[in-house]
């Protein structure tokens, strides 16, 4: 079974569409929803479904879907809380990093997993610079993903193409052998080191990308970009 961890913060516009479409995914799957104290009534449309489960989602028909649990933070906490919180319930086999805002696409969910189902990696990165059809978008943001992919690989010993992912699959007891310690997106250089530390087997396959523009709602911004340096520096010298 493959656990999906999907965090969320104030993406009402998306959030039901998503659900639609990861549930379509014919796998074994369990969802582990959390909600990051949303604003937007987010948190109201998750109660909602949690009461009535998927079923109850406007053209849904959940396959192989065993599990759903959503999870509601108290504080507006940050995404690698939100995923730690999420970690910590999954249950599944291999578990899934799934953004709600519909800039990665669910069908290729078994893309990503498949080298661990293979027996083949421990952890797989899905890359969104590798051959596959992507939006254009902000020039300087790629010249910034390069430089901290590049920073990491330098610390880690790794040659990724993309560090700054959201989509990533683990082996669930290798990912909760580990401590996850940033609240925000500094979780992305944080969990690259702690996995090349682990001596974990790490693959990249190509995904598919529709990035936001910040007018439909994207939320990485500069300060996060300087946390990520911090954290690659951090994570390289901490054992």
């Amino acid at each position: 079974m493959i656990s999906l961890v999907i965090p969320v913060y104030n993406e009402k516009a998306t959030l039901e569409e998503l659900l639609r479409r990861v549930v379509a995914v014919d796998i074994p799957k369990e969802l582990v929803v959390v909600d990051d104290c949303s604003t937007d009534g987010s948190r109201e449309i998750l109660a909602r479904i949690a009461e009535r489960g998927l079923g109850g989602l406007a053209g849904a028909h959940p396959m192989n879907t065993n599990r759903l649990e959503v999870l509601f933070q108290e504080t507006n906490q940050g995404k690698g809380a939100a995923l730690r919180r999420g970690f910590a319930a999954a249950t599944g086999e291999v578990v899934v990093v799934q953004d709600a805002d519909l800039e990665y696409d669910p069908r290729e969910i078994p893309r990503l997993v498949g080298p661990i189902l293979d027996g083949h990696a421990d952890v797989v990165f899905g890359s969104r610079f590798i051959g596959e059809t992507r939006r254009v978008l902000y020039y300087w943001h790629a010249v910034v993903n390069w430089g901290l992919t590049t920073l990491s690989n330098m610390t880690t010993g790794l040659n990724l193409t993309d560090m700054e992912t959201c989509y990533k699959a683990f082996r669930r007891e290798l990912l909760q052998s580990l401590r996850i310690e940033e609240d925000r997106f500094g979780f992305e250089p944080e969990i690259t080191a702690k996995v090349a530390r682990a001596g974990a087997r790490v693959y990249e396959v190509p995904i598919s990308y529709h990035g936001r523009t910040y007018e439909e709602g994207k939320k990485i911004g500069w300060k996060d970009g300087f946390r990520a340096l911090y954290a690659i520096a951090k994570y390289s010298v901490k054992r």
